[in-house]
């Protein structure tokens, strides 16, 4: 019967009906969680995940990755082995130069060619091609000397850097050396922009593998932030490159490396200065590299054609310009049976949707139009001529899985079309799609969806990994922003033993920030697991996504410009404006908790409303704008030149003077995202000012705490709120 109303609950939110949806256990159990249950550095934590299965794909035949082996595996999860490690370190053993190499694990297995019998199998020293059908090795490559590598199935060339910051591309045994400039200043094939607009990777191979698309980085104008390593017996200087908002940025070239004439062109974009290049992407013939193209103000963004040979610019396709900003974050994707026409990704009808654009730069047709958004091209069904893509169309806190035809437009939903896609792998042909997803009551599914019918099978519905636990109630609404058109949804977590006629003490835990969310339609509503461990303690937990959010439009994401924190607090107000409405929530121990932007939010919340949060614990908080990096922080607020009214806004340092209440800050001593003079300038205000915040840095850490740091770190959090709100 609760798995029942389990169910029933979950479905009446996916339709988005006016209700809050909750669940609880049937009757509590005895178990009880610690961090090392929950957190992601504790020690049992693997334990407390749901069941997983690690699956690829060789062409259109799924294939299971196990640590000791890997085969078949078919819809009804029958397995047969291909081959063993065993069986490969044997083979591997023969081979000469590689008699003392051994294989550690089969689970990074993959299989790159779909009408042979051949494995891709690799540790830190060598990568090789195991025939699973012969038992023998037929192919090796050394990688012990790579620090960032990129592999090319067709040529098998491997381009890599080493120690000596210098760019390589090893093939056929033959090493060649592409650059002789490389430093700490002048970086090769690596992601640039500090990994904005979707830049990932610094290393693009052209399809056939003859070419070699490789950002270079000239960072030697950037300012240095004095980074210092505290843990020899002297501290040693380890500075970091960190362009500050306003400030000189670095200046990016891209080069294509031929192996055939072993020469290196770049890409003749003219003066880098105050430019970012991005989403590069080549051509199915491998003759032109695609690019786009965007000024310092992010206003202006261009798509432009080169020739891979010569760097000579062929044409500007495309021009999208804004008021505020354009972001791209996507690189243009060919059809696979017209290399005449690739679709590009746009918002610029509001909302991320998909276009079908011709080489010339004409726009053919919009293939998807809505109020939601794409969030993932996936790829094609080229029998169908279909694209496959994730959207969240069906619901705003969903995403499912849907194929649009080319030349219809019309969409069809693959999949059970509730919850949220955790990872989706398209076959080789794209007719069959392996989905792992969860839902508010599902832990975890895994799907085979045929793209061409829609037919779904089932290959995991895993149970629940804390049933034996006391969980607590997790439930989900809708308030309105302080607009009082916009929804805004929320999650509330409360104990497993909620007594309506008690009061509780509440935080509320904010991120706020652009390309995040705290909701959706996940497992437990998208639940933190120390939400669960502070409601085991006894509080309540309240999550509300205001404007400034992802997956809701341009809008939506736009309303923050220039004032970062200013909508996001009112938002979060009209939060604590509902929570004010419940008779449980004690209103005289409200707290609030948030990391990075949301420590920067949770500062905002307590030094703007210090009648309303009594306690606070601000992790990695950006405290003034001018001190956050030129491409994020420009994005969204400008310079402190051209918005100076805006940065002394969202400024804290003049707002030190207004703590009244319990405020801890949190930092990694080594951050080199929100940098420590963020945090210490805070301490030095609240100095002058004479009010006291308590302070804590984890030596040797970033932004985020990793391994069992991240254990100290949230007792530390958990511990504040019980000493000082409860």
């Amino acid at each position: 019967m609760m798995t029942r109303i389990r169910r029933i609950l979950g479905i009446l939110a996916m339709m988005g009906l006016p209700v809050i949806s909750h669940f609880s256990p049937m009757s509590a159990q005895d178990k009880l969680f610690t961090l090392e249950d929950l957190n992601f550095g504790g020690t049992n934590y693997r334990k407390m995940l749901p069941e997983n299965r690690w699956l690829t794909w060789w062409g259109d035949q799924l294939m299971y990755q196990d640590a000791e082996e890997g085969g078949t595996i078919d819809s009804k999860q029958q397995k047969k082995v291909l081959f063993t490690l065993e069986e490969a370190n044997a083979a591997l053993k023969t081979i000469k130069g590689y008699e003392e190499q051994t294989l550690h694990s089969a689970m990074n297995a993959a299989y790159p060619y779909p009408e042979q019998p051949l494995v891709l199998l690799s540790n830190a020293q060598c990568q090789l091609l195991y025939n699973f059908k012969t038992k023998q090795v037929e192919w090796t490559q050394p990688t012990a000397q790579a620090t960032l590598k990129k592999w090319n199935k067709t040529s098998r060339a491997l381009a890599f850097k080493k120690a000596d910051h210098q760019l390589y591309v090893l093939t056929d045994g033959e090493e060649q050396q592409l650059t002789t400039d490389g430093s700490r200043e002048i970086v090769y094939g690596e992601a640039v922009h500090r990994n904005e607009f979707g830049i990932m990777e610094g290393l693009f191979w052209s399809p056939d593998g003859q070419r070699l698309a490789f950002y270079r980085m000239d960072q030697s104008m950037v300012t240095d932030y004095p980074q210092v390593d505290i843990f020899p017996r002297s501290a040693t200087y380890e500075p970091d490159k960190y362009p500050m908002a306003g400030m000189t940025s670095h200046k990016v070239t891209v080069g294509v490396y031929d192996l055939k004439t072993k020469q290196t062109v770049y890409l003749k974009a003219g003066d880098p200065t105050d430019r970012y290049f991005t989403n590069i992407a080549w051509s199915p013939d491998g003759q032109t590299v695609y690019m786009q193209e965007l000024n310092r103000r992010q206003n202006d963004c261009r798509l432009v054609s080169y020739k891979a040979a010569t760097g000579e610019k062929i044409a500007e396709l495309y021009r999208e310009t804004s008021d505020k900003y354009v972001e791209p974050q996507n690189p243009i994707v060919f059809l696979p049976w017209d290399s005449s026409k690739f679709i590009m990704q746009s918002q610029k009808d509001g909302y991320n949707h998909l276009y079908l654009f011709d080489t010339k730069g004409k726009e053919l047709k919009q293939l998807t139009k809505g109020p939601w958004v794409v969030t993932e091209l996936l790829g094609f069904n080229k029998k169908q001529k279909s694209v496959i893509i994730i959207s969240n169309e069906k619901h705003l806190l969903q995403t499912n899985a849907y194929a649009v035809n080319i030349n219809t437009g019309k969409r069809t939903l693959l999949d059970a079309g509730i919850g949220v896609v955790q990872s989706a792998l398209l076959s080789g042909s794209g007719s069959l799609v392996v989905e792992r997803y969860s839902a508010p009551v599902v832990p975890r599914r895994i799907d085979l969806l045929n793209t061409a019918n829609g037919k779904c099978t089932r290959l995991l519905d895993a149970a629940d990994p804390w049933a034996d636990y006391q969980q607590p109630h997790f439930e989900q609404g809708t308030i309105k922003a302080a607009d009082g058109v916009t929804d805004l949804y929320f999650r509330m977590v409360k104990p497993h033993d909620f007594d309506p006629s008690k009061k509780y003490p509440t935080v509320v835990y904010v991120y706020g920030g652009p390309h995040a969310h705290n909701i959706d339609a996940s497992w437990h509503w998208a639940s933190r697991s120390w939400e669960t461990y502070m409601a085991q303690k006894g509080y309540i937990l309240f999550i509300l996504d205001n404007r400034g959010s992802e997956h809701r439009g341009r809008d939506f994401e736009q309303a923050t410009f220039h004032q970062l924190g200013q909508i996001e607090m009112k938002d979060q107000m009209k939060g604590v404006d509902y929570l004010r409405t419940l008779p449980y929530v004690d209103m005289e121990r409200l707290g609030v908790h948030g990391w990075s932007f949301g420590g920067f939010m949770t500062i905002s919340l307590i030094t703007n409303y210090p009648d309303v949060f009594k306690v606070g614990v601000a992790g990695g908080p950006v405290i003034d704008w001018k001190w956050y990096e030129v491409m994020y922080g420009e994005r969204y607020m400008g310079t402190p030149d051209n918005n100076p009214e805006g940065y002394a806004k969202t400024s804290l340092i003049a707002k030190a003077k207004d703590l009244k209440g319990k405020l801890q800050i949190i930092t990694g001593y080594n951050d080199a995202t929100v940098v420590p003079q963020h945090c210490l300038s805070f301490l030095d205000a609240c100095v002058k000012a004479g009010t006291q915040p308590d302070f804590f840095a984890y030596p040797g850490e970033e932004h985020n705490m990793r391994g069992h740091a991240s254990v100290h770190l949230h007792e530390r959090i958990t511990q504040y709120f019980e000493d000082f709100l409860k």
